[in-house]
């Protein structure tokens, strides 16, 4: 298990929050693993992990050159599963597909090909890609999910630093799909705000949903990476409410061309990608 020594150490070995020189040519050493041991140890997710699911990523700022030299675009896709040794660490990412810009690859399937292989070993498992040339943007439209907003609600708020206890439920029996925009955790390194959109879809006795927002709110000055956060969310519901089905899913606001959107279920598979507005 990862002790709180070399948690600082790791940190400390990471690109992020440091001044750092663009490379434009392929250079896969960028790629920079944070492991999941690191944040599950605090959630005592030790053995058997009781959910499963994956952290979608979309890279819009994807480009490289033609065996002409003539530069291509794409938007990158891909899922970096959750059982992975290492979550990818998101400026690192960036930096590495910079990297491609003066590169020159025959075609994009040689450019996926590359990336599968390079962001696999990062994460010390099998990572799904998938490109989209321009053709295939509109393929990517804004939409939304079909889910029961809770942040219309007038609640008086107070607690800006995470507490799960405010987490509460009644007897009542109920299958909900429930959504907030108000989600905001901090960098863990640089404190730099992380803005999202949560949607929670759980089976069992009713959540409160006024406590649910207070709880959300509450990440609003907590220093976490999104994927972390998300599975915090997950085992504090089930640790709180216990619900018989659950999946977090978190929509991430994009930064340095990459949003990130972390899928965690103990009953189903993550949905048919959806971009978001603020996406």
């Amino acid at each position: 298990m990862t002790n709180s020594i070399d948690k600082s150490a790791i940190l400390n070995d990471l690109s992020l929050g440091k001044n750092t020189d663009y490379k434009e040519n392929y250079a896969p050493e960028l790629l920079q693993a944070v492991p999941r041991s690191m944040n599950r140890q605090e959630l005592n997710l030790t053995n058997e992990l009781p959910f499963h699911g994956c952290d979608r990523w979309n890279g819009y700022e994807l480009s490289w050159l033609n065996n002409k030299g003539k530069p291509q675009v794409a938007i990158l896709r891909c899922e970096v599963p959750a059982t992975s040794e290492n979550l990818i660490e998101s400026k690192s990412f960036k930096l590495y597909l910079n990297s491609f810009n003066q590169s020159t690859f025959l075609d994009f399937t040689e450019v996926t090909r590359v990336l599968c292989k390079d962001l696999s070993a990062c994460a010390k498992e099998q990572v799904k890609v998938e490109l989209f040339a321009p053709s295939q943007f509109n393929q990517l439209s804004v939409n939304q999910f079909s889910s029961t907003s809770i942040d219309t609600l007038d609640i008086e708020v107070n607690q800006y630093q995470l507490n799960p206890t405010l987490l509460k439920t009644t007897d009542e029996k109920v299958e909900e799909w429930l959504s907030s925009d108000l989600l905001k955790s901090n960098c863990l390194i640089t404190n730099q705000p992380d803005w999202g959109s949560v949607f929670i879809k759980y089976q069992g006795n009713k959540i409160q949903h006024e406590s649910l927002l207070r709880y959300i709110i509450s990440f609003r000055q907590h220093n976490e990476f999104h994927e972390q956060c998300v599975e915090r969310i997950f085992c504090d519901i089930m640790h709180n409410c216990q619900p018989d089905k659950l999946s977090v899913y978190a929509r991430y606001t994009r930064r340095g061309g990459l949003d990130i959107n972390p899928f965690r279920s103990n009953f189903e598979n993550i949905y048919p990608e959806t971009k978001l507005a603020r996406q």
